[in-house]
């Protein structure tokens, strides 16, 4: 088991791609999305109507019951993360933080991504981007069905994590260890 990863600046091709990933049959558990409550684009999603919200508060119903013919997005919930702040999020990745949020583990979005095998040093840019109002699209799959999700998350434009990175380092932004 895997987990892949992508930073979108627009939180309406995070949505898209969450959609193409469900149509696609990826199942529900493994795909999650996490954005601060000021995503870019986000407002404009939400004025479509495309984004149905459970507005359910820290943690509660956080995309752990978002199954069947609903959809991930329908879980979507706001909690708080230290250092990080209000997060909508759903998906297993949202079942991670909301245990984050109520101190059940350590670590916020890092600590959540690394226990799912991401590299410390990517996590650590992807909580970054969050916190700068990008959304994250996390997958987890079997080996054999990896090339496939990322095919599925590179339909969008997404941000290399390395690039974004080397920007936010020329910015003076040093992640925190």
């Amino acid at each position: 088991m895997g987990t892949v990863s992508r930073m979108y600046d627009n939180y309406g091709d995070a949505v898209a791609v969450v959609r193409d990933l469900e149509a696609a049959d990826v199942p529900h558990r493994d795909i999650s999305l996490v954005a601060n409550e000021h995503a870019h684009g986000r407002d404009a999603v939400e004025a479509e109507g495309a984004e149905p919200t459970s507005r359910t508060g820290t943690g509660a119903g956080v995309g752990a019951a978002a199954g069947g013919v609903i959809g991930l997005l329908t879980g979507l919930g706001i909690m708080a993360i230290p250092g990080v702040g209000p997060l909508v999020a759903a998906g297993w990745l949202a079942t991670m933080l909301a245990g984050a949020a109520t101190g059940a583990a350590a670590g916020g979005v890092v600590g959540a991504l690394t226990g799912a095998g991401v590299h410390r040093d990517e996590a650590e840019v992807y909580e970054e981007g969050i916190r700068r109002g990008s959304t994250l699209v996390s997958v987890r799959g079997n080996d054999a069905d990896i090339p496939r999700i990322e095919a599925i998350l590179d339909r969008r434009p997404s941000r290399n994590w390395r690039e974004r990175r080397d920007e936010y380092a020329a910015g003076g932004w040093a992640p925190t260890r």
